[in-house]
């Protein structure tokens, strides 16, 4: 049988052969064999780069493309016909085929003309300053796995989100505030939580901090008065000379070091951090341009001053989250979608002025999205059929985010959805080309950008056909 068979002895030693010749030619990977230790102070990119810092609005849940950024008159004409093609559904249960046009109009914004949803006229203002992709996609059908994949690189767990890999592979330009930022909702964490600030397999000292939106937004960081000064410094330093001997003892524990480096950033942080934090001596005009003084817009408007002050001081990567999946409209699309976007509308868009006119702009990529969108058909809540209770399902096979600054072109619309805003169909961005592209204008290659673990490199940006979308840059 083995001499008529193609997998002869003579086939199967010969490919034996060639196979251990191969194993040979490569180079043998060298072990680890001195302790690595990490750190947070600045480094150059490899390449030039126009990014220096990052702040990044994320609107978990999905924001509807089709009633914000996408309008498409098809919709308007079949609005309440069957759709007339195959559709990704997330949930069929609760499905149906009946096409729902946008609920709110659109109009042409700035000397570009870029359409816009009534919903968000704050942002239409700044038209000409962002870059409105309309043909994001992840593929991952699920809030879950497509913002692992937004965020990580692919729709798994446990690993580095895009703040920690940015961090590791430039440091951080203040060395008294955290390097990567995470500001909560008041009314509680995001879906998968500390997941969004997570290091992954990356050193721990790159891990987010999460900070409070509420004072004290860093809990322990104003010290007691009998601890002040002198007496202070003695306990850090005795505590640092503990950590320093068990470090010797047990070489590589990266957690170990993450929190010995951030005692010693915390003593730093005390008037630093303090005085980020404090809005008392912005302007009454800046302010009222954030939407401070009402009391709808006043928490996302804080933040995002935050983020702001603290980019001007030096953090690299700040993140702005709503609570839960407050983006998510299976149902009552036409009273929830209205509200989202009053609280974040004129905050957002304020955001980007101010680094305008305070010369930032240019070096600071924003962002701002969620993990998916939603899908050109009405979906039923709990089996109600009224038109002002029903909503739309997940989409993630073509939605819209907006971004600017960091080396992106203004006034610009990149790709485009069908007829119906349900598949991106020209000039596709996967969210590995959206990381990839990020990188890039940080100064970063997405190939080479990489970290040992174990016998493995990890990277961001895994898929080998990812691409740095050229055409969004300036």
């Amino acid at each position: 049988m083995l001499r008529t068979s193609a997998f002869g002895l003579g086939s199967m030693a010969a490919a034996w052969l060639l196979n251990q010749e191969a194993v040979r030619a490569l180079e043998p990977v060298k072990p680890q064999i001195e302790p690595q230790s990490f750190d947070l102070l600045p480094k150059p990119p490899p390449l030039p780069g126009k990014a220096r810092a990052m702040i990044s609005m994320f609107m978990m849940g999905g924001p509807s493309q089709i009633d914000l950024f996408d309008p498409k008159p098809e919709l308007i004409k079949r609005n309440g016909q069957n759709f007339p093609g195959d559709i990704q559904w997330d949930n069929p249960a609760q499905a149906s085929r009946e096409i729902l046009a946008p609920l709110w109009k659109f109009q042409n914004h700035g000397q570009s003309g870029m359409e816009l949803s009534e919903l968000l006229p704050h942002l239409g203002r700044i038209a000409d300053d962002i870059t409105l992709i309309r043909s994001m996609r992840t593929g991952a059908n699920n809030h879950v796995p497509s913002n692992y994949a937004l965020n990580t690189g692919l729709p798994n767990r446990g690993r580095a989100v895009l703040g920690s890999w940015l961090v590791n592979a430039l440091g951080s330009l203040s060395q008294e505030l955290p390097a990567f930022v995470a500001l909560t909702d008041p009314r509680g964490l995001p879906l998968l939580g500390g997941e969004h600030w997570s290091s992954g397999g990356l050193p721990a000292i790159y891990q987010g901090t999460m900070v409070r939106p509420v004072e004290p937004r860093i809990f322990n960081l104003t010290p007691p008065e009998r601890l002040r000064g002198v007496p202070q410094s003695a306990q850090l330093e005795l505590l640092q000379q503990f950590n320093r001997a068990h470090l010797r003892e047990h070489p590589g524990e990266n957690e170990l070091e993450a929190r010995m480096t951030s005692y010693q950033l915390a003593a730093r942080m005390q008037l630093a951090a303090t005085e980020a934090f404090d809005l008392s001596k912005e302007t009454a005009a800046t302010r009222r341009m954030y939407g401070i003084e009402d009391e709808v817009t006043r928490d996302y408007g804080t933040r995002c001053l935050i983020a702001r002050r603290l980019v001007e001081r030096g953090v690299r990567f700040v993140q702005i989250f709503c609570n839960g999946q407050t983006w998510d409209h299976h149902g009552s699309i036409n009273t929830a979608l209205p509200a989202r976007c009053r609280e974040v509308d004129q905050p957002a868009a304020a955001l980007v002025q101010d680094l305008k006119q305070r010369g930032l702009l240019d070096s600071t990529l924003v962002h701002w999205g969620g993990e998916m969108g939603r899908l050109p058909v009405i979906q039923f809540r709990d089996g109600l059929t009224q038109r002002d209770k029903v909503g739309r399902d997940h989409n993630t096979y073509g939605f819209s985010m907006w971004v600017a600054g960091g080396g992106l072109r203004g006034g610009y619309v990149h790709g485009a959805t069908d007829e119906f805003s349900h598949q991106a169909v020209e000039g596709t961005v996967h969210h590995y080309d959206w990381l990839a592209t990020v990188l890039h204008l940080f100064g970063l290659d997405h190939g080479k950008l990489t970290f040992r673990v174990g016998p493995r490199d990890i990277k961001l940006v895994e898929n080998p056909e990812a691409r740095v979308v050229t055409e969004m840059l300036a």
